[in-house]
């Protein structure tokens, strides 16, 4: 083996060089009761990381890289797309340090960053894996921190809880998605995915493993009916776990699952063509009609990711599989954004009222706290799709991909479908801004008092406010995103 071709891999590389750093630095600095740079120095370490991933989309070096006999396989968009998934861990750590700034939560803020590393390298590994058993090792390599991550307020029994039930899922979704990959290695007699295209023919053997294999990443991306763990394990993980949950882990899966579609099972169209719009349609309605009954604000957002992840594989149905990828991108890019100034809300109200999550907390939020309620109207909106916020154009394009290439009544039918779905998710989505600004306290008590934002927290809201309010307006990121495709 030629262990020169690790210089190759300059994303894994440096992800492991600042894993070994916190390891040391953590280590190092364990007896110290205050370790104020501790959370500065992880969030600088993911923001360098992600400029390493944007090099050379920057310098204009889009060539493929193939190493250890096509094992890794890493294109412009794979490139683009950890710097992406970088950029939101970004956000995730940065806002972490309210949560890890508690009593109970500050043993384990070193174990948090080295954890979030650890899946995150594990998504670097699987979204440039060239075979399945890259593949398979990549997707491992980030599950099994990640239930850690969600077991890390173990002194809260809904923790433990979560954490039981992302194991065991994440344990039979895997069981489901190797049995599989030994399916399709029965068909095929191959592994590597650029052998596929010629060698894959639409027998059962083939057409069987293919279905448990989407079934097996279904589970991942929380498509429904593979989406029983979504809200359990959202609702017990700690906040800022379950932001990482919703688009880290869900975008880094279903970029793979698209670039597979098109490049491995492509021979198998008919079959899954069918069954996505199918899944696509049950996991966008079941998610908003869920939505619609929860009144714990954790667990309406894990219905709401379920939404959301139907509307990210939406692309899937479409006949241009560039445009598919670039509109999955863009579309992640503006859910991290969205989603996770959501997310940060959530926490700073949870730590200001006792952990307390529900609804009807955020009763009246605007009379004490009115620039948080606004940022939160703001994200909302995004999520939603209200033009003229981010959320609007991601939304916009994931349809456009939809039915490009395919002149036919079920895309067309799909998309509408979809359209439908949209003004209900505006429905309930409205209902949480409808308790910050509409509720008064002579029907629901007097609102939480006003509290201070700590500094990074501020950032956070301020870059994922940015983000809404000019990802869509700004061209040069679609264009970027499609170039990127398009190598």
């Amino acid at each position: 083996m030629n262990y020169s071709q690790f210089l190759y891999m300059i994303p894994e590389a440096t992800l492991v060089a600042f894993l070994v750093i916190l390891f040391i630095e953590d280590f190092c600095s364990a007896r110290d009761a205050e370790r104020k740079w501790l959370n500065p120095f992880a969030s600088i370490c993911f923001l360098a990381q992600t400029i390493v991933c944007l090099l050379p989309t920057i310098m204009g070096n889009n060539n493929t890289i193939d190493l250890f006999g096509s094992m890794y396989h890493a294109t412009p968009a794979v490139n683009m797309m950890k710097a992406i998934l970088t950029f939101g861990t970004f956000i995730v750590v940065l806002q972490s340090r309210n949560w890890l700034n508690n009593t109970e939560s500050k043993m384990v803020e070193g174990e948090f960053y080295m954890l979030t590393a650890s899946t995150l390298l594990g998504m670097y590994m699987m979204m440039s894996a060239g075979d399945f058993l890259m593949f398979f090792l990549g997707l491992e390599m980030a599950s099994v921190p990640m239930a850690c991550m969600v077991a890390l307020d173990k002194w809260r029994n809904q923790s433990a809880e979560a954490a039981a039930k992302f194991i065991l899922t994440a344990t039979f979704s895997s069981g489901v998605m190797l049995y599989g990959i030994s399916f399709l290695y029965g068909a095929t007699g191959h592994l590597y995915f650029d052998d596929f295209r010629m060698l894959l023919k639409p027998t059962n053997l083939s057409v069987m493993g293919m279905v448990f294999f989407i079934a097996g990443l279904g589970f991942k991306i929380s498509l429904v009916p593979f989406h029983f763990w979504t809200a359990d394990t959202y609702q017990g993980a700690p906040t800022t776990v379950t932001g990482y949950l919703s688009v880290i882990s869900k975008g880094a899966a279903a970029f793979t699952l698209a670039t597979l579609l098109y490049k491995v099972f492509i021979s198998l169209l008919p079959f899954w063509m069918f069954a996505m719009m199918l899944l696509v349609v049950l996991t966008i309605t079941i998610g908003n009609l869920m939505a619609i009954r929860q009144t714990e604000l954790k667990r309406f957002m894990a219905f709401s990711s379920i939404s959301q992840a139907g509307y990210i594989m939406l692309v899937v149905i479409g006949g241009d599989s560039i445009m598919s990828i670039t509109a999955l991108m863009y579309y992640v890019l503006i859910y991290i954004v969205a989603n996770m100034a959501v997310f940060t809300i959530i926490a700073s109200v949870e730590n200001a009222n006792d952990g307390r999550t529900d609804m009807a907390t955020y009763n009246g939020l605007y009379r004490t706290n009115p620039k948080m309620a606004f940022l939160m109207t703001l994200a909302l909106f995004s999520l939603g799709g209200i033009p003229p916020f981010a959320g609007m154009f991601s939304k916009f394009f994931v349809f456009l991909a939809a039915v490009d290439g395919r002149p036919t009544f079920w895309p067309y039918f799909i998309v509408f479908i979809a359209l439908v779905n949209t003004v209900v998710s505006l429905y309930y989505y409205l209902l949480i801004v409808k308790a910050m600004y509409i509720r008064n306290k002579e029907e629901d008590g007097e609102p939480i008092p006003a509290f201070a934002m700590d500094f990074n927290t501020k950032l956070t809201l301020v870059i994922c406010t940015v983000g809404v309010a000019f990802f869509g307006v700004c061209s040069c990121i679609y264009e970027m995103l499609h170039t990127a495709a398009a190598q």
